[in-house]
């Protein structure tokens, strides 16, 4: 016999975000390391914030939002929210429930110079990579990567100027991925980057990304 379809949802679920993912999923796994690292970095998290005030958004989370990010390929910053509206998985391993409110895109932004930088960021994917967990995770037989976000941040992290001038301070994204993969830390930040005045020290024959 055929069922009708229900044109009406449920007003309650009781079943957890949790018990949705499945046991082997591999950001089961990354959560749990990711959560080991956060825990080392709770000490520099309390020197960040003031003991007052209106509560911010949890800076593990924006971390593992960033972390989803990198994972997925999210193409920007204003995507990673709306991704984590309507994607339980990304609820689950960010740590929201299903009821909770998704911050504006902007906090990112606003956010960039205390945690988006070389000292948090970079200090946090240390310790998660450093984990000795992490190595069975990693693979070179296969490997993909999003062309888009990678060339977003890690060319802003390759540059250097042609006339051997002293660069102003990198974009604190860029570092951070930076000191994670080796690159040399020269970049110019607020000014647009040309081929007549900037090439890659990885890469000196590829055009110059537009800053």
């Amino acid at each position: 016999m055929r069922r009708q379809q229900e044109r009406s949802s449920s007003l309650f679920s009781y079943v957890s975000i949790k018990e949705r993912i499945l046991t082997s999923h591999p950001l089961r796994r990354i959560r749990k390391l990711a959560d080991q690292a956060l825990d080392r970095l709770n000490p520099t998290f309390c020197q960040l914030y003031a003991l007052e005030g209106r509560p911010s958004v949890p800076p593990e989370q924006l971390l593992l939002a960033s972390l989803l990010q990198a994972f997925y390929g999210i193409r920007s910053e204003r995507l990673l929210p709306e991704q984590l509206h309507y994607n339980l998985l990304f609820r689950w391993f960010v740590g929201l429930s299903p009821d909770d409110v998704i911050w504006h895109p902007t906090t990112f932004t606003k956010n960039r110079d205390r945690l988006l930088n070389d000292d948090v960021m970079g200090l946090f994917l240390e310790k998660l990579m450093g984990a000795p967990e992490v190595k069975p995770l990693l693979s070179d037989e296969h490997f993909l990567v999003g062309g888009t976000l990678l060339q977003a941040w890690a060319s802003h992290a390759s540059l250097k100027r042609i006339d051997g001038q002293e660069d102003l301070p990198p974009p604190p994204t860029a570092l951070a991925l930076a000191r994670v993969l080796g690159l040399p830390r020269r970049v110019r930040s607020g000014q647009k980057a040309t081929s007549a005045a900037s090439s890659s020290a990885t890469r000196p024959t590829a055009p110059a990304p537009i800053l």
